[in-house]
C-alpha cells in the first residue's frame, strides 16, 4: 500500500527539536495523612462533602439482603393477578399449542388386511393377512403391525417401522385424510383394504365432522376357513349329520330306548293347521298374463300346495292344481338317475314365507302379496311378525277413456251446429234457450267506446257497443263525427264473437266502463253506459258487483276518516280514486259511476 503525503508539516519540522512530555516531572507518590501538634493525623487532600443518597446508599450497603429490601418497597402494580402468572413458566402450556403438545400420545387406529398371492399349494391360491394401521398425530408418523395367528408359520409382528410414510404419487406423506373405512390405500406399492377403525378413531373424525364410514367385517381366506373348521371338529362342535343322528336313533331302539319320532310329534303338534298366502305369478311368455293364486303351508309336514285363481270368463280350464302338495325346495335339481342322494337344506320352512317377499317354484317367481287371518296370528305368536305391514295392493287402476275432443269450428255457421253434425248422423238443429229469449226479447244495453290502436286518425271516433242479451249477441256502429274522414255507420255485423282474452263468447260480464275489449282485432276503450244500460245492472246487483253501491261503498270503507271525505261539498271522483289508490284498492271507472249515481251531490240544488 503506497504511503500518502502528510498534510500537517509544522508537526514534522518539530519532530526531535521538543522535549519529551513527562520528562523532569516527579512521580512518587505524595503522603495524604500529616502529622501536627496538639492536633494528630491530618488529611492533607480536601474532598467535597458526600451528598445526602451517597450516604443513604452506603447505609444500605452496611446491612446484608439489601437488595431485597429495596425490592419489596417498590410499588406494586394495580393490575390483577392472572392465573397464568401463579403457573410457573416450566409448566405453562401455549394458547396456540404446537402438534406435539396437542396430540401428545394420541393414535389413530385402523384395521385392514392385504391380499398375499401362494403359489404351489393346493389347499389356496392367494392368503389375507389383517394388518393394524397406527398413525402418531404428534409427528404424522405411521406404523403397521401384523397381530400373530397361532401355527401360521408367517414371521408376524411389526410390519412396518414407525416413520413418515410418503404417499403413492409423490405428494406429500400419508395423513388423516387417507383412511377411510372401506378405502384402499397403497404404500410402497402394497396395496392395503381398510376395514374399520377404534373408538377413539372415530370421535376424533366425528368432532372434527368428517364421516370415516361404517365398519366392514374381517375377510376370511379358504385357509383360515379351513382351519376353523378344523379345529371346531377337534374340539367337537360340529353338529352331527342326517345319517349319523340316524344311527344313533337306531342304536338307542335296539338298546331299549326308543326316542320321539320327530315327525309324528309335529304331525300330532300341527295337525290341520295350515299357513294360507295369497300370490300372483307374472308370465313372461308370449300372451302371458298374471295369473293369481293361493299357497297352502302344512304345518304338520312341512309340505306346500299352490292353488290357481281363476276369475269367472278368464277363459282358462277348469283345473285349478298349480303345484301338487309335497316338499317345495328353494332350488330345485333333476337327478341323473333314481336313487341318488339329495341334500337335506333348501326346504321351504315359515320362516321363508314372508308377505312382500318372491319364492321359486321351480323357476317360477311367485309374489305373496297377502295372508289371511290365522297365518297373521301365527306369524305374531310364533316369531312377533306382523305378516300384514307389507301387504301390497293388487288391485286393478280404474281405466280412464280418452274423450275425443272435437275438431275446431271452420268458420262456417255457427259453433253449436258444427258441434252437432260430430254427435250426431242426423244432426238437428240446437235447441235455443226459450226462457232467456222471453225475458231478454227486446233488451239492447248500448257502451259508448273509442279506438285506443295509437294511431293519430283514429283518436277521434267513436263507437257504440251494443249487446243484446236475449241471444248473446254484440254488434259495434260507428257514429258520425264531423271532419273525421270516416263514414258511421255499421262497423261490425251483429253476431255471437269470442272474447279472445278469454277464449270463450262475450259475455255481459265483459263489458263495463273502464274496461278494454278486443273486437275484430282492434281495441275499444269502453267510456260510457246509456241510462238503460246503467239501470239494467243496477237491478242484478248480485251477476254484476260493480253496479252494487253497497258493494262499492264497502271498498271504500277505509276512506271515511279522510278529512277530504268529511267535506260537505263532496270529493271529485278523481280525487276520489287517487284516495283509493293511495289505501291500495283500485276503483273501477263503472265504480265511481254507481257512487256518484247513488251518492253523489247535485250541484244545482247545492
Amino acid at each position: 500500500m503506497p504511503l500518502s503525503k502528510t498534510q500537517s508539516l509544522p508537526s514534522i519540522f518539530m519532530m526531535g527539536t521538543e522535549m519529551p512530555k513527562g520528562n523532569g516531572t516527579n512521580y512518587g507518590r505524595k503522603p495524604a495523612f500529616d502529622f501536627r501538634l496538639n492536633h494528630g493525623p491530618v488529611d492533607r487532600f480536601k474532598y467535597t462533602m458526600p451528598k445526602t443518597h451517597h450516604s443513604e446508599a452506603a447505609e444500605k450497603l452496611r446491612l446484608p439482603g439489601w437488595r431485597q429490601r429495596s425490592q419489596a418497597e417498590l410499588p406494586r402494580p394495580q393490575t390483577p393477578t392472572a392465573v397464568e402468572d401463579l403457573i410457573p413458566k416450566n409448566t405453562r402450556h401455549p394458547r396456540i399449542a404446537p402438534a406435539w403438545l396437542k396430540h401428545d400420545k394420541q393414535v389413530l387406529r385402523f384395521y385392514g388386511f392385504f391380499q398375499e398371492h401362494v403359489t404351489e399349494r393346493s389347499e389356496e391360491n392367494s392368503r389375507y393377512r389383517n394388518v393394524s394401521f397406527m398413525y402418531h398425530m404428534e409427528d404424522g408418523t405411521m406404523q403397521i403391525a401384523e397381530p400373530k395367528v397361532e401355527n401360521s408359520g408367517i414371521p408376524q409382528g411389526q410390519f412396518l417401522k414407525r416413520h413418515r410414510v410418503p404417499r403413492a404419487d409423490g405428494n406429500g406423506f400419508v395423513g388423516p385424510d387417507d383412511f377411510r373405512c372401506g378405502a384402499e390405500i397403497d404404500i410402497y406399492g402394497r396395496v392395503y383394504k381398510v376395514l374399520g377403525c377404534d373408538r377413539f378413531t372415530r370421535w376424533f373424525y366425528e368432532e372434527n365432522g368428517i364421516d370415516v364410514g361404517e365398519d366392514e367385517p374381517m375377510v376370511e381366506d379358504l385357509w383360515q376357513q379351513k382351519y376353523k373348521l378344523k379345529c371346531m371338529e377337534e374340539r367337537g362342535e360340529l353338529p352331527l349329520s342326517k345319517q349319523a343322528m340316524d344311527s344313533k336313533l337306531y342304536a338307542n331302539a335296539q338298546a331299549g330306548q326308543p326316542s320321539a319320532d320327530q315327525k309324528v310329534t309335529q304331525f300330532l303338534l300341527n295337525d290341520r293347521k295350515v299357513l294360507r298366502f295369497k300370490g300372483y305369478w307374472d308370465d313372461p311368455t308370449l300372451y302371458g298374463a298374471r295369473i293369481y293364486m293361493v299357497l297352502h303351508y302344512y304345518l304338520a309336514d312341512n309340505t306346500v300346495e299352490i292353488n290357481e285363481s281363476h276369475v269367472r270368463n278368464s277363459g282358462r280350464d277348469g283345473w285349478p292344481v298349480f303345484y301338487k302338495r309335497g316338499p317345495l325346495y328353494k332350488n330345485n335339481s333333476v337327478q341323473a338317475y333314481p336313487g341318488m342322494l339329495v341334500s337335506d337344506g333348501g326346504l321351504y320352512l315359515p320362516e321363508d314365507l314372508r308377505v312382500g317377499d318372491t319364492i321359486n317354484v321351480w323357476g317360477r317367481q311367485v309374489v305373496l302379496y297377502d295372508c289371511d287371518d290365522f297365518t297373521q296370528s301365527f306369524y305374531e305368536e310364533w316369531s312377533g311378525h306382523d305378516q300384514r305391514a307389507a301387504r301390497i295392493d293388487v288391485s286393478d287402476k280404474p281405466i280412464k277413456h280418452l274423450k275425443l275432443s272435437p275438431p275446431p269450428h271452420n268458420g262456417i255457421g255457427t259453433e253449436e251446429d258444427s258441434l252437432i253434425n260430430c254427435k250426431m248422423i242426423s244432426p238437428i238443429p240446437a235447441k235455443p234457450d226459450v226462457a232467456k229469449l222471453m225475458v231478454m226479447s227486446g233488451e239492447n244495453l248500448r257502451f259508448e267506446a273509442k279506438m285506443i290502436n295509437g294511431e293519430p286518425e283514429d283518436e277521434c271516433r267513436r263507437f257504440v257497443v251494443a249487446f243484446f242479451p236475449d241471444t248473446d249477441r254484440i254488434g259495434v256502429y260507428e257514429i258520425q263525427v264531423r271532419n273525421s274522414g270516416h263514414i258511421g255507420g255499421k262497423f261490425r255485423e251483429k253476431a255471437r264473437i269470442k272474447n279472445p282474452d278469454t277464449g270463450k263468447y262475450f259475455e255481459l260480464k265483459d263489458l263495463y266502463v273502464g274496461k278494454t275489449v278486443n273486437i275484430c282485432s282492434q281495441p275499444f276503450y269502453v267510456i260510457k253506459a246509456d241510462e238503460h244500460c246503467l239501470q239494467f245492472l243496477e237491478a242484478r246487483p248480485d251477476e254484476f258487483p260493480w253496479a252494487d253501491p253497497a258493494a262499492c261503498a264497502d271498498r271504500i270503507a277505509m276512506l271515511k276518516d279522510e278529512e277530504e271525505m268529511k267535506d260537505h261539498e263532496g270529493v271529485s271522483p278523481g280525487r276520489l280514486k287517487e284516495l283509493a289508490e293511495q289505501h291500495g284498492v283500485e276503483l273501477l271507472d263503472h265504480e265511481v259511476i254507481t257512487l256518484l249515481r247513488a251518492f253523489g251531490l247535485d250541484s244545482a240544488n247545492g
